[in-house]
């Protein structure tokens, strides 16, 4: 294919390429026919390209005019250790894995985007293309960052897209502040004392103790956090005991925290080692807890999440900027800690049948494409203005 070809995909081109990464998926870290699909491609338009960046990311640049000004516009490639249950022609063929939440469709719009961009140049400055890899939960997003993303590559700002099932196909969200929680896990042990189910009075019953603390935990949220702040705390795991007439000697507890916001995240933190503190003495037990944070919250900043509007006003109908963010966690938010800019949804469809993020019966919506393309290389333009 020359790249006369290539520089100007149709839609169909771009639904082939898509199909074809979501019927190869690969686990974070792993997206190595991905990585190279992509950086293919950015070769062959003509791009400037760097592979291995935080394992398997690839960046590509992309230079017009003679401005220095530069932008990062990102798309996460890999999939999610889930079975697909789809039966269509570019269903995944590798068992016990596949695109469930549209990384597919974002590395083609991003690819798309490339291809416009490269063909009609009309912006003054440097476009980064990141193309990140394990975001599911292995922060591919810090892994590009720690291995010298914005000192290799100097960017004024940064932007993320995702799509987004139940809202409608083509439309766009945009928030100013937060999107996504932070999403953080916490162990913790309790240590009594083993003893015969029907002699209790010789033990120290760690399940008790456990019980106790599932149901003061509650209370973190609903009597430590201010009334207007939003935060999460699941157990979503009690494990204790082997038999039925044994008092086991100890317990197992873990689960998992969201916030919006640093200081809610902190307070949140704060208290669940209180309440392990106050179980622990009320009952006689060891308490052990572990908290490890995870991805922090999304926060877009309010000029980037404003320009990212207009710019998705210009190529939808249907912009809302008054959704309500999401609880669910997005390793982007190590990149918006470091440089200001937006992290949008584009409405992938209803959501019926099982088309839901992380569902077996997923498939990204090959309608939206074209939209997502409009919106990456209309932000690249605005913010990288052409001299007249």
């Amino acid at each position: 294919m020359s790249v006369t070809d290539i520089s100007s995909p149709s839609h169909a081109d771009l639904i082939a390429i898509r199909r074809d990464i979501h019927a190869h998926p690969e686990l974070a870290f792993a997206e190595h026919r991905t990585a190279e699909l992509v950086a293919d491609r950015l070769t062959r338009l003509g791009l400037e390209v760097h592979r291995g960046i935080g394992g398997t990311g690839v960046v590509g640049v992309l230079r017009a005019g003679r401005g220095l000004r530069a932008i990062g516009l990102r798309a996460d490639m890999d999939a999610l250790p889930i079975t697909e249950r789809n039966t269509f022609a570019h269903r995944s063929t590798h068992q016990g894995c596949m695109h469930a939440c549209g990384h597919d469709g974002h590395t083609t719009m991003l690819l798309g985007a490339a291809a416009e961009l490269a063909a009609r140049p009309e912006f003054d400055g440097i476009v980064y293309f990141l193309f990140q890899p394990a975001e599911e939960g292995e922060g591919g997003a810090l892994a590009m960052i720690e291995d010298g993303l914005f000192d290799r590559f100097p960017m004024e700002s940064v932007f993320g897209m995702h799509n987004w099932p139940g809202m409608p196909a083509g439309h766009f969200a945009v928030h100013d502040g937060p999107v996504m929680a932070s999403a953080d896990r916490f162990d913790i042990r309790i240590l009594g004392r083993g003893a015969h189910a029907a002699m209790p009075h010789l033990g120290n019953d760690p399940v008790v103790a456990g019980a106790a603390l599932v149901q003061a935990i509650q209370s973190v949220v609903a009597r430590n956090l201010d009334p207007l702040d939003a935060g999460v705390v699941s157990v979503t795991g009690f494990h204790a005991g082997e038999a039925y007439n044994v008092i086991p000697d100890r317990a197992e507890i873990y689960g998992t925290v969201r916030a919006f916001s640093p200081a809610v995240r902190n307070q949140i933190e704060a208290a669940l080692k209180r309440q392990c503190e106050g179980i622990a003495a009320l009952f006689g037990v060891e308490v052990e807890y572990a908290y490890r944070r995870g991805y922090p919250p999304t926060i877009n900043s309010s000029a980037e999440a404003a320009l990212a509007a207009e710019v998705a006003a210009s190529v939808s109908t249907s912009v809302s900027t008054d959704a309500r963010p999401s609880m669910g966690a997005e390793d982007f938010a190590y990149f918006l800690e470091r440089k200001p800019g937006a992290y949008i949804w584009i409405g992938n469809g209803p959501g019926e049948g099982g088309c839901t993020l992380h569902n077996p019966n997923y498939d990204f919506n090959d309608e939206i494409i074209p939209a997502g393309v409009a919106y990456w290389a209309g932000l690249a333009r605005r913010l990288l203005p052409a001299s007249r």
